[in-house]
């Protein structure tokens, strides 16, 4: 019984490294939603962006791009 608790601990602890981010993008927003639309403020608060110059790493997904897409004018992106 203590051996299997070991191993999946091993587990755990391999699985978190292996998880990474190949591919990511860093976003950052440059521009207040002040005036936003209701759309675009929610479009923002998805993203995980919370303030101006609050910066937020997310995977590099064809959804997370359509958001970006929506928000361009508020948003810069840094790929890596």
């Amino acid at each position: 019984m203590t051996e299997d608790h070991k191993t999946t601990k091993k587990k755990a602890a391999t699985s978190k490294k292996t998880s990474k981010k190949a591919s990511g993008l860093k976003l950052k927003l440059v521009r207040s939603v002040i005036g936003a639309t209701k759309r675009q403020r929610e479009v923002v608060k998805g993203l995980g962006l919370r303030r101006v110059q609050h910066t937020v790493e997310r995977q590099d997904t064809p959804e997370i791009r359509g958001m970006v897409t929506k928000v361009a004018h508020l948003v810069d992106v840094i790929e890596g």
